[in-house]
């Protein structure tokens, strides 16, 4: 196994959504590859945590990164987040992104799950995807 694609990967992602038009319509420049600090009000993108597993085979090194990406918004009800959600799934399934170390061979949208925080008034769509890559 080799975790040493896992940075190049998240880059990779990162670049993918913040230069997407459909996405960036809906939030602007609001796309993190980390948990904004203190309170965030509207409605914004970040890069979740990912999980790697090994695909190593004979021919060479590889991984699956399961990974996710979130919405959160304050807005009422979940059409908004939907909306973005939508976005983020169109812009990473089937994607092809040039990586600095390795290579990605595919990437697929596994499954989301949208909910109402309790503790405040947001909606948050936790989307799940994987990479699988080779370095």
């Amino acid at each position: 196994m080799s975790y040493g694609v896992a940075a190049a990967l998240q880059a990779a992602i990162y670049h993918q959504l913040t230069s997407d038009v459909a996405l960036t319509t809906l939030v602007g420049t609001a796309i993190y590859d980390a948990a904004p600090p203190g309170t965030v009000l509207g409605t914004y993108v970040s890069i979740g945590p990912e999980t790697a597993r090994d695909a190593s085979d004979q021919v060479g090194r590889g991984a699956y990164h399961d990974f996710s990406v979130s919405v959160i918004t304050d807005a009422a009800g979940f059409q908004n987040a939907k909306a973005v959600a939508a976005a983020v799934s169109d812009a990473l399934t089937g994607a092809n992104p040039t990586l600095s170390r390795g290579h990605l061979v595919g990437l697929w949208f596994v499954r989301a799950k949208a909910r109402r925080v309790q503790d405040a008034d947001v909606r948050r769509i936790d989307l799940f995807f994987t990479a699988r890559v080779e370095d």
